[in-house]
């Protein structure tokens, strides 16, 4: 019987090294696994899809100016390693690895990059996002529509990139200068009618549903065309001589705003008969990102010059 208790007891020994030898080993293993320290989450992005993020991105290619602008004012910019030919700003982001243009990036040269994470937006959602997702990468959906959408995308960014309450921190400040300006506004009787123009051969303009639908509002207009159109628009001359829009801006690309100003049919037009016609520029108004409380800025000053001072820069 003594014999048995003896190895009965050798056993239960020999097991209890065995389970710490196994338990030193996992715990050895998760410090080496960096993804495994941070759970995998899963954010549904901008077009509705549910996407898992796997760890702390480390490695992160912007395929849209905007989404750019995001990750370098959350701070991200040395985590991000390829940009498109359009990133221009911060200027730090013209030193990164280029993936080619907005509307066709090189995928080959996104795979190269070996990223992590790759905040795409709505336009590539039919080729380029499921070639990606094919190929294992994880691909988030940047795509706002309103003014509110795209404070909601800068929240989720920060959400996915370890960056969540920098990002909270950061739309709270934009927040703060939309309201600013909206106390100003909101309290006018009369809105002028207020015509945006992203293009002039055809005619292109932008209806309600849009984030410079929120920018003439908040900044005391009324969007000509928010009654008729969801979101872009093509119209012609003649029924913008109907809507006789009080105030006329232009996007910054010179041909359109020199139409504005010499186009003859607008000369009946209430915007052109009190020379209330102006451009802005395109990066501040039309890329859905931190710098359109810049824009809106500029629309508060274009369309209520009597409220608002001139904004500082261009």
């Amino acid at each position: 019987m003594s014999r048995i208790k003896s190895f009965c007891k050798q056993i239960f020994a020999q097991g209890i090294n065995w389970f710490l030898v196994i338990l030193s080993l996992a715990l050895v293993l998760t410090a080496c696994s960096p993804t495994e320290q941070t759970p995998t989450q899963y954010v549904v992005d901008d077009l509705g899809r549910l996407v898992a993020i796997n760890g702390t991105p480390q490695r992160i290619v912007s395929l849209a100016p905007s989404n750019t602008e995001i990750l370098f004012a959350l701070g991200l910019g040395e985590k991000v390693v390829g940009v498109t030919d359009l990133c221009d700003y911060p200027t730090e982001a013209l030193e990164k690895e280029k993936v080619g243009g907005y509307y066709g990036p090189d995928i080959e040269k996104i795979i190269a990059l070996e990223p992590d994470l790759v905040l795409a937006t709505d336009f590539h959602r039919f080729e380029l996002i499921p070639t990606l997702e094919e190929q294992g990468f994880t691909v988030f959906a940047v795509a706002p529509q309103t003014l509110d959408d795209v404070l909601e995308s800068i929240q989720k960014v920060g959400k996915i990139t370890g960056k969540e309450e920098e990002a909270s921190g950061f739309v709270n400040e934009m927040q703060s200068k939309i309201e600013e300006i909206q106390e100003l506004t909101e309290g006018l009787g009369e809105r002028p009618r207020v015509l945006y123009v992203t293009w002039h051969d055809p005619i292109w303009t932008v209806g309600r549903d849009t984030w410079i639908d929120d920018l003439v509002w908040i900044a005391g207009g009324n969007n000509t065309f928010s009654q008729y159109f969801e979101s872009g628009a093509m119209v012609e001359i003649e029924w913008v001589l109907f809507c006789n829009p009080e105030v006329i801006i232009t996007s910054s690309w010179p041909d359109v705003y020199e139409w504005a100003m010499n186009e003859p049919a607008l000369n009946v037009t209430d915007a052109r008969q009190s020379g209330s016609v102006y451009t802005c520029d395109d990066n501040l108004v039309q890329r859905p990102g931190p710098r359109l409380v810049n824009g809106l800025e500029w629309f508060a000053y274009f369309i209520h010059p009597e409220i608002f001072e001139e904004p500082e820069g261009s």
